[in-house]
């Protein structure tokens, strides 16, 4: 494989992860300020332990891009056993519960192991691709691929208790595997059909579950009628709502917001979209959705213009994982789906959430430095084997 240098580097995705960033600690701050002054005696608390993490996140991205991402073709299976162990690792003495979860491993420091297994997925499945070479074109090629997300999926769920994390690895290996794929209709099919098979389950949901059921059915009645259940969850979605409606247009100003005063809770986490659309109004959330959508882009052009499979698919992945937590996330907010714990990219509160991030970002930009606009028509399936 030609592995030639170029002096391309990807600035214009480096500027809108540095934007979205530094937009999340203004906002961190303007929402965890009182909550952290109550809580910890200093309003400046939450906003600190992000930005010492976000500052060292985005060093290490910008470092690790330098790196050729090559690498993590020979690290996908320790990375895959290793994103299980640590998974599995939650239900030992390490594991941490917080809020009545146990998603969290103490070792030298305190991280969720599912954010891991999201990056196991976006380098193995790739892999396993490339290594079947024409046995993938077939519909029994998928199998593989499918069933190493399915795993880790499954083992976010099991181990981690976390359906919602579980629902995105699936999702990131399939649609790897669809773009992948030469053939595209029967992918459309199944997702018609799954579509369909979700409508039905939330329909029988809807009308006949019970909410002294499980937390899960609970969440699904608690979307169809928020104010029916103001102690099992309603109030935090209503709360919601209220931020946003109150905003308007314009907002009431950075720093003005009341729900974020006790009323809605954990507004610094799942719902700090609602306090920006509360402070700066829905022109202030199209603004932060414009931003998404540029980086989107970005992933787009790098996963477009890759010089390998292996790049092209990987980026994919990340393209994946970035635009289904966004929309999980806003769509959760509005309650347009029931809650499902998806923070918001950059712009949460959350330590691991960031650094495994920026850890992905790292590897689209070490993917953007060996783009080569000036080539001849090569096959991409070619290259890889090449290498591999």
């Amino acid at each position: 494989m030609n592995r030639r240098k170029t002096d391309y580097y990807d600035y214009n995705l480096v500027a809108v992860i540095l934007l979205l960033v530094s937009f999340g600690l203004v906002m961190l701050y303007s929402t965890s300020s009182y909550v952290a002054e109550v809580k910890y005696g200093d309003d400046m608390y939450l906003f600190v332990h992000q930005a010492v993490i976000s500052a060292a996140a985005v060093a290490l991205a910008l470092g690790l891009s330098l790196l050729d991402y090559h690498i993590l073709w020979y690290l996908s299976i320790p990375l895959y056993a290793g994103a299980m162990i640590l998974m599995g690792l939650v239900m030992s003495p390490l594991g941490v519960t917080r809020n009545g979860a146990r998603r969290w491993l103490r070792l030298f420091i305190e991280f969720q192991p599912s954010e891991v297994a999201k990056i196991a997925a976006i380098v193995c499945v790739p892999v396993i691709i490339i290594m079947m070479g024409k046995q993938f074109k077939g519909w029994k090629g998928c199998v593989p691929p499918l069933v190493a997300g399915l795993l880790l999926g499954l083992g976010a769920y099991a181990f981690t208790d976390n359906l919602s994390t579980g629902i995105i690895i699936i999702a990131i290996a399939c649609v790897i595997v669809f773009v992948a794929h030469p053939e595209t209709r029967p992918f459309l099919i199944i997702a018609a059909v799954g579509a369909v098979l979700l409508v039905l389950l939330v329909w029988f949901l809807w009308n006949y579950a019970d909410a002294d059921g499980s937390f899960r059915i609970r969440r699904v009645l608690v979307w169809r009628d928020p104010e029916a259940y103001p102690d099992s969850g309603g109030y935090q979605i209503m709360q919601a709502l209220y931020a946003i409606g109150s905003g308007g247009l314009f907002g009431k100003g950075l720093g003005n917001s009341t729900q974020k005063l006790g009323s809605l809770p954990e507004a610094q986490n799942d719902m700090i979209f609602s306090i920006i659309c509360e402070e700066l109004g829905i022109f202030g959330g199209l603004i932060v959705i414009i931003l998404f959508i540029f980086l989107l882009y970005r992933l787009f052009f790098i996963a477009q213009n890759a010089p390998d499979l292996f790049g092209s698919l990987m980026v994919t992945g990340i393209f994946a994982h970035i635009s289904l937590q966004v929309i999980l996330n806003i769509c959760v907010v509005l309650n347009l789906i029931p809650t499902t714990g998806v923070t918001l990219p950059f712009i949460s509160y959350g330590g691991t959430s960031v650094a495994f991030l920026m850890v992905e970002m790292a590897i689209a930009l070490s993917v953007s430095r060996r783009i080569r606009f000036k080539r001849n028509q090569q096959d991409l399936w070619g290259e890889v084997n090449d290498f591999a």
